[in-house]
């Protein structure tokens, strides 16, 4: 009956543990990917700067798609608990 209850807690304590990493992890590559998508922009309006408008555009949808997924990986992470 104890090691029961062990191994339950000690799953309960893996499983919180394993929503922060998730959580993190998601928040991490958002962040990588908006840098990249960033970085990028900049360097190909400073190359370009009559397509400044279209970059714009193009890399406000990107970032919001990505900070949407990064969002549903929190929530669902935080939901494991």
């Amino acid at each position: 009956m104890i090691s029961f209850l062990l191994a339950a807690e000690a799953a309960a304590g893996l499983a919180k543990l394993g929503a922060g990493l998730g959580a993190g992890l998601s928040a991490i590559g958002a962040g990588l990917g908006i840098g990249k998508i960033g970085g990028n922009a900049m360097d190909a309006m400073a190359r370009q700067p009559e397509v400044i408008n279209k970059l714009l555009v193009n890399m406000l949808i990107a970032s919001a798609l990505i900070e949407g997924v990064a969002l549903f990986a929190v929530v669902v992470s935080f939901m494991c608990i």
